[in-house]
């Protein structure tokens, strides 16, 4: 990786709805979607999805900080989440839908602990704040079909964003200040 790149991943449920919010930003360089959390190797989505591994599906950021800081991309991060469901994402179910944020760096570790605890005391939320903070582990890419997939299939992937309850909670989430 170039000096000028750092690396973000975070967990937030469906890995197809992480991508567009990050793929968005200036200053990001990349990102791909993939499991992270797990002891097993090369894990593939079919195993991941029925939580037959330890894996979080993910996203990886790869980001210029002179352009775009961590903090940005935690913002980004508890926009698209519902940080206080530690059963899943909207529809879906199971420990493979859980939030993270797993740090690369202690600044990340650190950045991500206040950005935590200030969320937790926003008072946005009735209930606590359970995004577990986890070390980056090794990163499996997903499939080929699931690289933005919003791109790839845009009518399933709104049905999808829509359906799943994630879309308009969202839009909720952004009008409570």
């Amino acid at each position: 990786m170039d000096k000028k790149q750092e690396k973000a991943t975070f967990s937030g449920g469906c890995f197809w709805c992480m991508q567009p919010p990050f793929d968005n930003l200036e200053g990001v360089i990349s990102t791909t979607v993939g499991y992270t959390g797990g002891k097993e190797t090369n894990p593939k989505y079919e195993e991941v999805c029925h939580g037959m591994t330890e894996h979080l599906e993910s996203i990886e950021v790869i980001y210029d900080p002179s352009v775009i800081s961590y903090e940005k991309l935690l913002d980004v991060f508890w926009l698209n989440v519902d940080p206080t469901d530690d059963g899943g994402q909207f529809v879906d179910r199971g420990h493979h839908y859980q939030t993270a944020i797993f740090y690369h760096s202690d600044y990340q570790k650190s950045a991500a602990e206040e950005s935590i605890n200030k969320l937790g005391e926003s008072g946005r939320y009735k209930a606590p704040i359970v995004t577990k903070l986890l070390p980056a582990m090794e990163f499996y890419p997903a499939e080929g079909y699931h690289q933005k997939y919003y791109e790839k299939n845009p009518i399933g992937y709104q049905n999808y964003k829509h359906g799943s309850g994630r879309e308009g909670y969202i839009q909720y989430m952004k009008n409570i200040k």
